[in-house]
């Protein structure tokens, strides 16, 4: 059933991704030109010719921006990142680690999803970005740069927003495979429990953290790999042999020194100026919401048994966001403003810096050896967004697609060591 959502707040400038709209403009090219709007009304097999015709243009325009994008990652490497081509045409577009296999990764998809077969639906949003994912999980998986390292955000990717990992849930078999092929898997969440023993955290993950300790397959070394990073970039946890559970890692062995700098009573300012925004807004909007304080984030979450909708989430965001960054404390100290789906926060620190505090602590993995998986990639109030930043990256739409992203990366690590 189409939501009031997608039909009207997808279209909203803040929610779109510039890269994905420019090529699902370029591929509605083909589509007009082999489009039949009286196809039905013939025999449907009868648009064979049209199909083929349809795919061999689609791939032939992915060709293209394959190009442009090794035109970009050579005029980086050069340092002449203003001549690259394919910036002049998508100014936001960001860094790219790899290069990314687009014709190939379209036929992948065009046989899952009858892409080039449709007369009457263009190729969409969707279908473009599992383009994307495929492309990026073909190249990532080459042994030219073995991957080392799967981040992953919690809510939506790895499990329905506001649970937990149980013990019976379909990513966690894919997570073992993953570790069984000596990559590390980070989960990297908002979620900020500052409690040292790591309850919480324990709780929300129990059905990986039990099965990484009941495996027989996962060596010691392999066990160590899971790790998991919350608030943002904030506590850092590790699954212990030893101890068969998480165990909080000292902030001191991992921190990056551009955080280091940050003046403690500096972050509690800038947690003090959310807290007065929010409040304002909560008040302001007469929002069905309470502001919560934590150690290292700011939030509105809902009274129990009422919510909020989208898009006075996504004023509150965008407002938190205006002010904070127009403010000097907002240019001294990092920080993330999202919406969560049912309530907004504002974390110190982001999953940029996350990324790259895993990668670091963890021997200095390279951000082409490194795949982040999350649902929130959107150019604002997306808290996945920055990751973009520190490493190659899939976009999922529900854990589902995070298990199917998952395998097919497995088998493409499988296939290049055959």
């Amino acid at each position: 059933m189409t939501t009031k959502y997608r039909v009207e707040y997808a279209l909203k400038s803040h929610r779109r991704d510039a890269l994905i709209e420019w090529i699902k403009g370029l591929l509605a090219v083909p589509f007009v030109l082999h489009s039949e709007p009286a196809a039905y009304i013939k025999e449907v097999g009868s648009w064979e010719d049209a199909a083929n015709a349809a795919r061999r243009q689609y791939a032939a325009i992915l060709a293209d921006v394959e190009d442009m994008i090794e035109d970009q990652i050579m005029n980086d490497t050069k340092g002449t990142p203003h001549m690259a081509k394919i910036r002049h045409l998508v100014p936001s577009v960001g860094t790219f680690f790899t290069h990314l296999p687009l014709e190939e990764a379209f036929y992948v998809q065009d046989a899952k999803r009858s892409i080039s077969q449709r007369r009457l639906v263009s190729p969409s949003f969707n279908d473009v970005r599992l383009i994307l994912n495929s492309a990026q999980l073909m190249s990532i998986a080459s042994d030219s740069q073995p991957l080392k390292l799967v981040t992953l955000d919690g809510d939506v990717t790895l499990y329905e927003d506001g649970k937990s990992l149980t013990a019976d849930s379909k990513v966690v078999p894919v997570l073992l495979e993953l570790l069984k092929r000596d990559v590390a898997v980070g989960i990297v969440t908002a979620a900020g429990y500052s409690d040292t023993s790591g309850t919480r955290y324990k709780e929300r993950l129990e059905g990986i953290i039990l099965a990484v300790r009941d495996s027989e397959i996962l060596t010691d070394e392999q066990k160590r790999r899971l790790l998991v990073m919350g608030g943002e970039s904030n506590f850092l946890f590790r699954y212990s042999v030893t101890e068969q559970t998480l165990v909080y890692v000292d902030q001191e062995e991992w921190i990056l020194p551009e955080m280091k700098q940050w003046d403690e009573a500096d972050i509690q300012n800038l947690l003090d100026l959310a807290e007065e925004v929010l409040t304002s807004c909560r008040k302001v909007m007469n929002l069905s919401g309470q502001v919560v304080r934590k150690e290292r984030a700011v939030g509105i979450v809902p009274l129990p048994e009422k919510g909020m909708i989208r898009e006075d989430l996504e004023e509150v965001v965008l407002g938190a966001q205006r002010r904070l960054e127009s403010s000097e404390i907002g240019r001294k100290i990092q920080f993330c403003a999202f919406n969560g789906g049912s309530d907004v926060w504002v974390d110190i620190g982001d999953k940029r810096l996350g990324v790259i505090s895993l990668q670091r602590y963890l021997g200095g993995i390279l951000g082409s050896q490194t795949l982040h998986v999350g649902d929130q990639f959107a150019s604002i109030g997306a808290n996945d967004f920055k990751a973009r930043l520190a490493a190659c990256t899939a976009w999922v739409a529900d854990p589902s697609e995070t298990v199917e992203t998952l395998q097919e990366l497995c088998e493409y690590i499988d296939r290049r060591k055959e």
